[in-house]
């Protein structure tokens, strides 16, 4: 398993060139950073802004894995608002190639089970032209997975007729909010996952993940899920809950090390 690791700068709950430091003492492979408030959003960045920045991130030994371009759980459902999101996505997909990454992960929102209902082709305009607005640029928009089911989403994106919209897959957001098995979510959207967030939890437990390893993903199938498939990108650390967030993601980020290194020991026993 060729896997790089990583972490979402936020979860820290630190200052930005503090949370950085860590993540360059955990000998991390990248970062990946919000671009939808404070400082680091898109019209808050010069040219040299965003130098200053990658140069900073490639002091660390560090590199992005993608950028967050979650502006609400919402996501594109109200026709009113996607104009303004709209923009402010492409905008993002701007600053995120100019930090080195292809990869901006945001929630799209709840797609309709009904192909037929108004939501449903509200979002699916909204994300068509970022689908091609993201393909003319060589970038990708990752959806993060859990409001629907795996076939649910894969449909919604087969029907945007191409691959700009791809898959941020969350093993954690399957198991919490729909009890989902994650690797069988992993084999259904399998040909649009780009980026994944590492991050454990249970059943119903909605917006509380657990610390990494004491949840109920089974991590030794879904790693080897991903390799399966050709996955050998970003596994990025998300902590959203608990208050030892440098703890946790510490111990995380060892219990991702061994779990590669067990399985990685496995497969070559037959070598």
């Amino acid at each position: 398993m060729e896997f790089k690791l990583g972490v979402v700068l936020e979860s820290f709950e630190l200052e930005f060139e503090k949370a950085l430091t860590k993540a360059s003492e955990l000998e991390l492979d990248g970062i990946q950073m919000y671009a939808t408030k404070g400082t680091t959003t898109p019209e808050n960045m010069s040219s040299s802004d965003r130098k200053a920045l990658l140069d900073l991130v490639h002091s660390k030994g560090l590199i992005f894995s993608a950028l967050c371009g979650d502006f609400s759980q919402g996501g594109f459902g109200d026709k009113e608002k996607n104009r303004i999101l709209i923009e402010k996505s492409k905008r993002i997909v701007d600053l995120a190639l100019d930090l080195e990454t292809k990869i901006v992960t945001t929630h799209i929102g709840v797609v309709p089970e009904d192909i037929n209902d108004e939501k449903y082709k509200i979002m699916q305009e909204a994300c068509g032209e970022l689908c091609q607005y993201a393909e003319t640029k060589g970038a990708k928009f990752a959806v993060e997975t859990g409001p629907e089911t795996a076939e649910s989403l894969k449909k919604f994106l087969d029907s945007l007729g191409g691959k700009g919209v791809a898959v941020n897959f969350d093993p954690a957001n399957f198991m919490m909010a729909r009890g989902e098995d994650p690797v069988k979510g992993v084999y259904t959207l399998k040909d649009y996952i780009v980026h994944t967030h590492a991050k454990d939890g249970v059943p119903g437990a909605r917006g509380k993940d657990s610390p990494l390893g004491t949840g109920q993903v089974d991590f030794d199938a879904y790693l080897a899920a991903l390799a399966d498939i050709g996955y050998n990108g970003f596994l990025t650390i998300e902590r959203e809950a608990g208050d030892r967030r440098v703890t946790d993601i510490t111990n995380g980020v060892a219990f991702l090390r061994d779990k590669i290194s067990r399985n990685n020991a496995f497969n070559n026993k037959g070598d």
